[in-house]
């Protein structure tokens, strides 16, 4: 099921990118046969958690260790993230709610109703450095026969106050991400193919909808971003765009991708959750911390 970094396996993936980018990148293979790995998130305490939402389990991986459990009855566990202060937020899909862990491992919740009626299945979460955080709260499969909001939804819960609404989008929202500055909120819309970019004001509200990215190949999840501001989404592949909204290069994997996250101490690390697999490749550039 998992494998120590010295046994992982590479997997070769060709790229195609601008002259001034690789030509290829090498994929190690740091844990297989999961059921649907989601939600990688790098601690500054130096590990890597990632979920596997059917087995409702949230792993760990230590670099030079084996994959080991980090927690188990995790109510469907998707995206996590951690905030400055080392605190794990996780969306958990089952119990449509999102909660925060601190270092001791106490588990908080910090969202789980909207205008008295219980979140659809939050999935993704960004946190900014000021404590601010974001959540998209789509329905996927069976997840819609229980909601009951008739709607998806964007979410902000800031550190102090009550959670407010971002957005409801027609189509449903799914990865989400921060640029460097915390000034651009990022949204991944899995019907419409597009990734949504929002104005942040230094309160954490939000402004300034627009489509950044139209027309992505394949279902947008997951999205990742650099310390440049270029974005990593998690679709056929895993397409990176600058911050305008250029496409850079497609890294094209066998796999089907749901999410990807920067990682280890140098944040040189693109970890990628697929179909049963976590992979990891190191790139020149780092991801935003």
């Amino acid at each position: 099921m998992s494998c120590a970094s010295k046994t992982c396996i590479a997997a070769i993936f060709t790229v195609f990118v601008s002259a001034q980018d690789f030509s290829e990148v090498k994929f190690d293979k740091l844990a297989q046969a999961y059921r649907f790995p989601e939600g990688p998130a790098w601690s500054k305490e130096g590990y890597l958690l990632f979920s596997d939402i059917p087995s409702d389990r949230i792993l760990k991986w230590v670099p030079g260790h084996d994959i080991e459990v980090f927690r188990t009855d995790a109510h469907g566990p998707s995206g996590n993230a951690f905030d400055s202060e080392g605190r794990l937020y996780t969306c958990e899909t089952r119990a449509g709610r999102v909660t925060r862990t601190d270092k001791k491992g106490k588990i908080e919740v910090l969202a789980e109703k909207w205008e008295g009626k219980r979140f659809n299945a939050p999935s993704h979460i960004a946190v900014g450095k000021n404590g601010n955080a974001y959540f998209t709260d789509p329905a996927f499969g069976a997840q819609q026969d229980r909601r009951e909001l008739d709607f998806y939804g964007v979410y902000h819960i800031p550190p102090k106050g009550p959670v407010t609404l971002v957005a409801k989008p027609t189509g449903r929202p799914n990865g989400i991400a921060l640029s460097p500055n915390g000034r651009t909120l990022y949204v991944a819309n899995s019907d419409e193919r597009n990734v949504r970019a929002y104005d942040v004001d230094k309160n954490g509200d939000t402004s300034g909808e627009r489509v950044l990215i139209p027309k992505i190949d394949g279902v947008p999840g997951g999205i990742g971003v650099d310390e440049k501001g270029n974005l990593y989404i998690a679709a056929k592949g895993v397409a990176v765009y600058s911050a305008e909204g250029k496409p850079i290069h497609v890294i094209e994997m066998r796999d089907a991708v749901s999410d990807c996250a920067f990682g280890e101490s140098d944040y040189k690390s693109l970890i990628i959750t697929a179909r049963g697999v976590v992979y990891r490749a190191r790139l020149d550039g780092k991801g935003a911390n």
